[in-house]
Parts: C-alpha cells; sequence; structure tokens
C-alpha cells in the first residue's frame, strides 16, 4: 500500500471520530444544562440511542454481507449513500427546539438516528480494512494510519466543540463566589439559559459548533472516496461460497480469540466511555475546574495523537498482548486526580490518560484482523465473513458503552444533580468521582485480565500468515 492510500484512508474515519468525540464529551452536559433535560431522561436518550447504534451493526452486518460488487467495491457505496443523512442527524441532534414538553423525544429520535447512521458508516469502513491488502503489516500500518487520524479526529472534535461552547458554560458568578448557591440553588439564575429560547447565547454556540463538525464529516468522506480503491475479496478462491449470515454469526461467537478479546475490550470501552462522558462534569462540578475543562480535554487527547505512532512500534517490537499493559496507566492517576483534586496534577494525569486511551483505541482494531485470518484459516472454503466479525464487534462495544453511560447518568439522577447550579451536592460529587476513579479501574483491570486468556500471539500469527499464503 502506498503512503497516499493509507493517508486517504486514514482521513476517511476521522470525521466519524470528530462528531463521536463532540458528542462523547458534551452532549450529557448540553442535554442537562443547556436543554434542561432531568438526568433520568438523559440517561434514556443516552442508553437508548448507544442501543440503537448497536442493534443497527448486525442489521447493517447482513445486508451488507448480502451486497453485490460495483464499480466503485462492495463497502463503498454504503459509507457514501449514509453520509448526507448522518450530517443532518447530527445536526439536529444539537438543536435547541422552540418547545419543551416534546424535548425528550426530539433528542431522543435524532440521536438514534445518528447512531444507526454512523453505524452504517463504521462497519463497512472498518470492515474495508480487510480488502486493502494481504499483507499482515500493511493492514497493521493502515490501522495505525487510522488510529493516529481518528485519535487526531477525537482530538479535533473535542477542541472545536470545547473552544465554541466553552463560553455556555462559563459562569462569573460562580468564579466570584462558588458558595453562593449552597442553601438556594435556585437563587441566582443569571447562568441558567432560558429553556424555551432556540436564540439563547448557549444553544447558539452548540448549533455553529454543529455546523462546523458537519463541514469536517463532508470533506472526509470526499477524501477517501478519491484516495482509496476497495479491492474484491483478496482471500477468496474460485471455489468458496459466501457464509450465511446468521450461520457465521453463530461461529463468531463460538470462535475463541473473538469471544476473548471482545470480552477484553468490552470492558475497556465502557471504561474510556464513562471517563470520556462524565469528564467535564467532573471538571466542572467536583474539581472545582470549569474554566479549565476544555484546555484538559485538549491535553488527554493531544497526549493521545502523539502516543499512537509510540504504541504501533511498541507492539511491533513486543507483541500487542504485551502493549495492552500500557492501558491499566491511567488508573492510579485517575484514582490521585479523585482525591487530590490540582490544576498541575489534573494537566498530568490528562497526559497520562492519552497514552492509555490510544493503546485502548489502536489494540483491538489491529488485534481484530488477526482474528479474522486465524478464523479463516479453520474455515478456509468460506468467504464474506469479515463484515460479520466488525459488525458484531462494534455491536457489543456500543452495547457496553450505552449501558455504562445510562448508569453514570441515572446515577446523578439519584443522588439529585440540578442543572445550571454553581455547586452541587456532595453526593452528586461523590457519584462523580467514582464514575471517574473508581467504576473504570475496576472495568480495566477486568478487561486486562480477561485479556491474558487470548490465544493469538506473535509466533502464531506468523505461522497463519504462511498458511494462508500456501492457501491462496
Amino acid at each position: 500500500l502506498s503512503m497516499c492510500s493509507k493517508l486517504c484512508y486514514a482521513i476517511g474515519g476521522a470525521p466519524n471520530q470528530v462528531a463521536a468525540s463532540a458528542t462523547s464529551f458534551f452532549l450529557q452536559i448540553y442535554l442537562l444544562d443547556i436543554a434542561h433535560i432531568t438526568p433520568f431522561h438523559a440517561s434514556l436518550v443516552l442508553f437508548i440511542g448507544k442501543a440503537s447504534g448497536a442493534v443497527t451493526d448486525p442489521v447493517a452486518g447482513f445486508f451488507i454481507s448480502k451486497s453485490r460488487w460495483t464499480k466503485i467495491g462492495r463497502l463503498m457505496p454504503w459509507v457514501l449513500a449514509c453520509t448526507p443523512f448522518t450530517i443532518i442527524s447530527y445536526f439536529l441532534m444539537w438543536y435547541l427546539p422552540p418547545f419543551v414538553s416534546g424535548r425528550v423525544a426530539w433528542y431522543l429520535t435524532f440521536h438514534c438516528l445518528f447512531q444507526a447512521l454512523t453505524t452504517l458508516f463504521q462497519v463497512p469502513y472498518s470492515a474495508l480494512t480487510m480488502f486493502l491488502s494481504t499483507d499482515q503489516k500493511d493492514r497493521d500500518s493502515a490501522t495505525a494510519y487510522r488510529m493516529t487520524m481518528e485519535v487526531l479526529g477525537t482530538l479535533i472534535g473535542a477542541a472545536l466543540q470545547g473552544q465554541i461552547v466553552a463560553s455556555a458554560h462559563v459562569s462569573p458568578h460562580c468564579t466570584v463566589n462558588p458558595l453562593v448557591n449552597t442553601t438556594d440553588p435556585w437563587h441566582d439564575t443569571a447562568s441558567i439559559p432560558d429553556p424555551s429560547d432556540p436564540l439563547s447565547h448557549q444553544a447558539k454556540v452548540y448549533m455553529i459548533a454543529a455546523g462546523v463538525i458537519a463541514g469536517v464529516y463532508l470533506l472526509g468522506i470526499i477524501v477517501l472516496f478519491l484516495g482509496v480503491k476497495e479491492r474484491d475479496d483478496p482471500y477468496a478462491l474460485n471455489s468458496d461460497r459466501a457464509i450465511p449470515f446468521c450461520k457465521g454469526l453463530a461461529l463468531t461467537m463460538k470462535h475463541g480469540p473473538y469471544v476473548k478479546l471482545t470480552a477484553s475490550f468490552l470492558l475497556i470501552s465502557t471504561a474510556v466511555q464513562l471517563e470520556q462522558g462524565n469528564f467535564v462534569l467532573f471538571c466542572t462540578h467536583a474539581a472545582g475546574l470549569r474554566n479549565h475543562f476544555q484546555y484538559l480535554v485538549v491535553t488527554i487527547l493531544v497526549s493521545a495523537v502523539l502516543s499512537v505512532p509510540f504504541w504501533q512500534k511498541f507492539l511491533q517490537k513486543f507483541g500487542k498482548k504485551c502493549a495492552a499493559c500500557g492501558i491499566s496507566w491511567m488508573i492510579p492517576f485517575a484514582v490521585m486526580l479523585v482525591t487530590i483534586p490540582n490544576l498541575i496534577l489534573a494537566y498530568f494525569v490528562a497526559f497520562v490518560s492519552g497514552l492509555s486511551i490510544a493503546a485502548s483505541l489502536l489494540l483491538p482494531w489491529s488485534m481484530l484482523p488477526d482474528v479474522v485470518d486465524n478464523f479463516r484459516l479453520q474455515n478456509p472454503h468460506g468467504k464474506g465473513h469479515e463484515t460479520i466479525f466488525y459488525s458484531s464487534y462494534v455491536f457489543f462495544t456500543k452495547m457496553s458503552a450505552g449501558i455504562g453511560l445510562g448508569i453514570s447518568a441515572a446515577g446523578l439522577e439519584f443522588t439529585g444533580y440540578k442543572p445550571g447550579i454553581c455547586r452541587q451536592s456532595d453526593n452528586v460529587i461523590l457519584t462523580l468521582k467514582l464514575l471517574i476513579g473508581a467504576v473504570p479501574a475496576v472495568l480495566i483491570l477486568l478487561g486486562l485480565f480477561i485479556l491474558l486468556f487470548y490465544p493469538i500471539t506473535e509466533e502464531s500469527r506468523k505461522e497463519t500468515k504462511l498458511a494462508l499464503e500456501e492457501l491462496r
């Protein structure tokens, strides 16, 4: 693969991460503090939206596996067709409608639609890795390019959103006297936007951010279409037949390496989603860093972008399972931030968290092609299973993330979170600390423990490569 092809492939995945990053970091606080939806309803919007995207994964995998080859490939038409609708649904997800009573239904509808459409993009786009080259090094290199650009996209999304909407969450009276609302939370309403006014400053800046990110989406898809050529199934023999979707799904669920990989990163991705979804709320309400949260988010993501090439070199030299240990680096520092909310420490924690997040993003997508190759070797006369693996993997990670975010928002509802006030109750602050520190730590440790039993080693990867070359 040429560097240009790898770069164009990588750029194509960045817009999805730009939008997903803005959603992960800011949608919860937007629903709570700008749209004035209760934490319970916000938890429903977050969970059902993620669940709708997850349910779409196997459906997308089914229809994509039935697709016929066209002049631009089998996967590329799906990527192109869903993009315009994805852009529209994303913009409307950040629009503050003039009515109040139906807002929950509004955000639920467009969040579900956006998640479903991004799935129709993500499944064929990620499966495209298998149709770029038959060489493992080429695919690993393309995956590293993709992860670098996707983490960069995550950075761009969080930075754009953070800088544009920061003024919506800055409350001067909270900075001067943070305890003013302790006795009467609703005494000072200067920082609370009118929940029925879609033209308020807070609503406008979120719509501007949505429009900018929609433009980035369109640009990335154009680069992907012009710069990447999808090749026909490079593994197929003339005698091969496509595996029926239901049969293929049953086979993947019985494939040991895939089950262990999915279970491990299901837990790890949930931990990362909890960190992302609650980080802005934690900085605003629990750590006294409401004027620094956008810079802390940027620090996390700059660290992640810069460390992806490091992790790519590391896993090439020491192996992919060994590189997974880097995911655990964030645990002690996150616990320190929760117990000692200091500004300098917060930036250091943000930097280390970026290193761990980069490892957690790169490794599963680098390991999944190895699992597909292993399955191919054990089932040498079937084809079309690639989209089944990728769609079911995205399904499980989205479901776990939806459950995690739903539980976190429900926890805030239970402990009495109130939007627009300067100081939340001690129970809310304790909940945010648990969601940033203890809960992700437990999930990461469990995920890494399961990964210990992942059977594909560097030696077995080489053996599989040689066997597939001989088969072809």
